[in-house]
């Protein structure tokens, strides 16, 4: 879509979060707020208007963006104005949207797009009804039922502010029109800003011809003020997550105690216990078991048929298929081959206190309750390791060995016991 250039506004204080952190940089299932917003506008040339934490902003989102500064916050009005001078001549549509929407899908976006070229409406907006809509700007209608402004909170009256279609903050415009129309907006004393809600009723007062989309789910209006909102965003987009993995043939036992990151893949036939937690960058495959009590860190890597049970934790590792990890164990920075079994309470002790170290353990490895792996450090095909033994950094046990004692040594071979679940 080369006739059409997304703004996304990012420059608040957020002063409700009572943070430091920019209000758009908080996370939802792993993911900073306005990283959301992003993926909706992924395909076109995007401006982002930063400046409360405009350089943290910038590093989080990295390059592939054009950054305007508004140095100072004086409202949404200025903060648009800010990127005209770079859209000097461009005369196709702007999108506009608010960072910390993160509850926005893409598709109630082009559906907002689509209308605007179809209208050819100099400005269309986003609107939603809502059970409370207080701190929203509400729908102004006239008598024909067409919009004619938005009146944001603190300037509406008593009967205005009944009002329950709400500005989601989403707008399609016509750029020459836009840029024309924000220099008339006036400065609000009350709220101390431009708002761009004004433009509305500018556009409407020269004539132009502005439009309306209501979004089919509500959810889609919810913005980022409080920690509260943050703790409720959470909720629903986890909630789209799972409802994604089990359309797809995931069994997850207990939504309401499942987290799953944004990204996740995971096999069919696959079993998620409650209280289990996979962060993003996690690969699952075909008919495992998780949890319960589980926790799947960045990085992890999962093959088919594989068991790993309560209170076990894995982190930037690989499992192989068939390979059973049960019972209050830790793998971390480690390579799994097929077939392994992984007894309760091993740990591979990865971190030197510098650096964090491989471990490595092949193809149908038997590891006994309670070892210790210091890494790095390799368990060869088929080799045994004994119950409560620690093996040693670097000291690596040969393929069919079986290692046993503080500090391990090889004690014998070709003694490897029958392999069960647990």
């Amino acid at each position: 879509m080369t006739d059409v250039r997304a703004i996304i506004l990012a420059a608040g204080k957020g002063t409700r979060m009572k943070s430091e952190t920019p209000k758009v940089l908080h996370t939802v299932a792993g993911r900073p707020v306005i990283a959301y917003v992003l993926d909706i506008v992924r395909s076109l040339k995007t401006f982002v208007v930063v400046g409360h934490g405009a350089e943290k902003v910038r590093a989080a989102l990295g390059d592939g963006l054009t950054y305007v500064v508004q140095d100072q916050l004086l409202g949404t009005a200025d903060a648009l104005r800010r990127v005209a001078p770079l859209l000097k001549g461009f005369r196709g549509h702007v999108l506009v949207l608010c960072g910390d929407t993160p509850l926005l899908e893409k598709q109630t976006v082009q559906r907002l797009l689509a209308q605007h070229r179809r209208s050819r409406a100099d400005a269309t907006v986003l609107t939603a009804h809502i059970h409370d809509p207080r701190g929203y700007g509400r729908i102004l209608r006239d008598a024909g039922g067409r919009i004619s402004a938005i009146r944001e909170q603190k300037d509406a009256s008593p009967r205005e502010a009944r009002i329950t279609e709400i500005n989601v903050g989403v707008y399609c415009f016509q750029a020459q029109k836009i840029f024309d129309v924000l220099r008339r907006v006036k400065w609000n004393a009350r709220k101390k800003e431009f708002y761009l809600t004004d433009v509305i009723e500018v556009l409407l007062a020269r004539g132009g011809r502005v439009g309306t989309v209501l979004a089919g789910d509500a959810s889609s209006a919810f913005g980022i003020n409080t920690r509260v909102d943050l703790a409720r965003a959470e909720r629903v987009i986890r909630m789209r997550i799972l409802s994604k993995l089990m359309l797809e043939g995931v069994t997850i036992v207990d939504p309401a105690t499942t987290y799953v990151g944004t990204g996740v893949k995971i096999g069919r036939d696959t079993v998620i216990y409650p209280c289990t937690v996979i962060d993003r960058d996690v690969v699952v495959g075909k008919n495992c078991r998780v949890g319960p009590f589980a926790h799947l860190r960045p990085g992890t890597r999962v093959g088919d048929h594989v068991e790993i049970g309560n209170f076990t934790e894995v982190s930037r590792s690989r499992v192989g298929k068939n390979t059973f990890m049960k019972h209050f164990s830790f793998l971390g920075d480690a390579a799994l081959g097929a077939d392994v079994n992984i007894g309760a309470g091993t740990v591979t002790a990865n971190f030197d206190g510098r650096t964090k170290n491989r471990t490595t353990i092949s193809d149908g490895a038997f590891i006994g309750s309670g070892a210790v792996l210091v890494a790095p450090v390799t368990i060869g095909k088929k080799a045994v390791v004994g119950a409560g033994s620690v093996v040693t950094k670097g000291k690596n046990i040969p393929a069919g060995a079986v290692a046993f004692g503080v500090p391990a040594r090889i004690v014998g071979a070709g003694l490897k016991p029958a392999r069960t679940k647990g």
